[in-house]
This record gives C-alpha cells, sequence and structure tokens, in this order.
C-alpha cells in the first residue's frame, strides 16, 4: 500500500510490536539462547526475581555475554536490572550496559513507588549513553506497576520521561502488597481496576501497556483464556514465563483475517478520501472514520505484518482459521 502525505504525517509511525514479552533468568545461558531463537516480539533478561541472591552478581557476566554473542533475530532486547533500593542496582545498570549497550533497546524496572524513581533511572542511563558513545535516549524503559503506590502515580510513572516505552502490570507483587488472594481463573474480575487504570495511564502518555503472566503457567487454555481477555481489555500483549506460551500469545493479539481486511479497506478508503476530496473525517459502512480511528487500524497491519498474516503487497496470507486448530491444554513434557 503506497504512503501517502496523511498516513506519513499522521497515522503510519512503526510501532513496536509487543506481543509476547519472553522473560528469562540472566543466569542461564542456555535459557537465553532458547529465548533469542523462539518466535517472541521481546525477550527480557532477568537479573531480579528469576535470580536467586546467590546468583545475582555472577549473572551478570553471563547476561553480558549473552547479549554480546547471540543472535536475537530481530527481537526486542530488554534487561532487567534489581529494583533502585538494593544494593545490587546500579551495578547491574552500569555494568551490563556499558559492555553490551549496542545490544540493548530497553530496560524493564521493577517494584517503582513513582515518578522519581523512574527519573533516576533515567538520569544514570543518560551518564552511561554519554560516557560509551550510546546515542542519547536510544535505550527505552518499561516499568512495572505491581505495587498499591505505582498504580496511584501511574499517570505520572507514564508521562514522565520521553523514554517510557510500556507500562506492565505485574499481578504478583500486586497481589502480595495489596493483599489479594486470587490469582487463578477469575484474575480480570479480582484485578479489573488496577489493570483498567494500567491501560487509560499508558493510552494516555502514548505508550504501550503489557498484561501479566499467567501464573498457572503448565495450562496453556488459561494462558489462552487470559491472554483473549487482555486483549479485549485493552492490553498491546502479555508476559511470558515458558515458551510456550508463545503461540498462544502471539494468536491472541494478532488481528484475525476478517479484522485485517476491515483495517486495509479502511486505510484504503481513507487515502482516497485525503488524496480525491481532501477529507478528514469519512463514513465507512455505518462508522465515522477520522486519525484517531486510522491509527488503531494501523497498527493492527503492523501486528499483521511482523506475524507474517501480509506478504510485501500487503495481501493477506491465508491461514488457518483459528477455531479449526486444537485448543492446547498443558504445557508438553
Amino acid at each position: 500500500m503506497p504512503q501517502s502525505t496523511f498516513e506519513q504525517l499522521v497515522v503510519a509511525r512503526e510501532f513496536s510490536v509487543r506481543r509476547t514479552e519472553l522473560t528469562c533468568p540472566a543466569h542461564s545461558l542456555k535459557m537465553m539462547q532458547k529465548a533469542a531463537a523462539s518466535a517472541a516480539d521481546e525477550v527480557i533478561l532477568d537479573l531480579e526475581d528469576s535470580c536467586a541472591v546467590s546468583q545475582k552478581i555472577p549473572a551478570r557476566a553471563t547476561l553480558i555475554e549473552a547479549l554480546n554473542t547471540l543472535d536475537f533475530k530481530g527481537k526486542i532486547r530488554a534487561i532487567r536490572p534489581n529494583n533502585t533500593r538494593t544494593k545490587y542496582f546500579y551495578r547491574d545498570l552500569i555494568d551490563v550496559v556499558e559492555a553490551a549497550w549496542k545490544s540493548i533497546d530497553v530496560v524493564v524496572v521493577p517494584k517503582v513507588y513513582g515518578a522519581a524513581d523512574v527519573l533516576f533511572v533515567d538520569r544514570l542511563l543518560s551518564q552511561i549513553e554519554e560516557n560509551v558513545g550510546c546515542e542519547p535516549g536510544r535505550i527505552k524503559l518499561e516499568v512495572l506497576i505491581e505495587g498499591a503506590r505505582a498504580l496511584l502515580h501511574a499517570e505520572e510513572i507514564a508521562d514522565c520521561s520521553p523514554r517510557m516505552a510500556s507500562l506492565i502490570f505485574g499481578i504478583a507483587d500486586y497481589a502480595g502488597d495489596t493483599g489479594a488472594k486470587d490469582l487463578g481463573a477469575d484474575q480480570f474480575q479480582t484485578f479489573h481496576y488496577p489493570k483498567s487504570k494500567t491501560i487509560a495511564a499508558a493510552r494516555a502518555a502514548g505508550i504501550d501497556v503489557i498484561d501479566n503472566v499467567t501464573l498457572q503457567f503448565k495450562d496453556l487454555e488459561q494462558v489462552r483464556k487470559d491472554a483473549v481477555a487482555g486483549a479485549r481489555l485493552g492490553f498491546d500483549g502479555k508476559w511470558a514465563i515458558h515458551p510456550s506460551h508463545i503461540d498462544v500469545i502471539n494468536a491472541a493479539y494478532s488481528p484475525s483475517s476478517s479484522e485485517l481486511e476491515r483495517a486495509l479497506a479502511i486505510m484504503e478508503a481513507y487515502r482516497k478520501a485525503d488524496k480525491e476530496h481532501g477529507q478528514g473525517a469519512i463514513v465507512f459502512g455505518d462508522e465515522m472514520v477520522d486519525a484517531a480511528t486510522l491509527r488503531v487500524e494501523w497498527k493492527k497491519i503492523c501486528i499483521a505484518r511482523k506475524a507474517g498474516l501480509l506478504d510485501a503487497h500487503d495481501e493477506i496470507v491465508a491461514r488457518p482459521q483459528e477455531s479449526s486448530a486444537p485448543k492446547p491444554a498443558a504445557v508438553p513434557a
């Protein structure tokens, strides 16, 4: 589809597709190799919760090796240091970023209380970037909303830095902080408010928003249900803690063939209206379409390109109907 002026100026910026963010412990080179070869959109190499205390310091060297030697095949490459109130954080950030900055796209910041925590990371990153010759601000931030205080300040956190790329809702720590006891199948009822507020804060700041892991990680049907519910609520993607989750989550956060056909038709109708009549709003079927609608449809097209659902000419690639595929029930042994 040829780009017109309206697409270039109003709509058609490249989106960072984050359907799946696969977390992986940074102490295991073998697991990081599998993550790099996976179909995840983003890989988060983790020095925090998935690293035992005895492994936190030696894991930095393993993480640096992985970043500098593995082929991540175009994935977003993220690291998660320990939280800013631990003795590990500053060396996590300085040692790893100075040694492997060319292979780091994002720093995931855990357990923030407010915007001040994010700005602390931002400023330290700026100093590191200047020291190593990295383009200022190139490394982005994703911030976990996983406590009551963070949720109350979610709007300020989302909008506090040009580095901000997404908010992530962290269900386990949030439940521990607030005393919630149900982390199971009814999480979208139990945690509807914090999930919805996290989404609203991210959208108001114009950044992505990612849903939490499914803790019942062996139950792929539960993973599928959570992913479908998250996409319906407004999340852009979901954390995965096992490679078997990736295809299930990617399917839930990718447009169906009918959604994609509609998105392409809306973009073409708007392009013609802009070129031939100079119209900024049109009627498509029984719906009014303007620039705000176009951003939604354009993102579906970007996701479809990432997922291989469109060919080089933006023609839809045939694929089996989702409903005809068997629904997995458990992680393979």
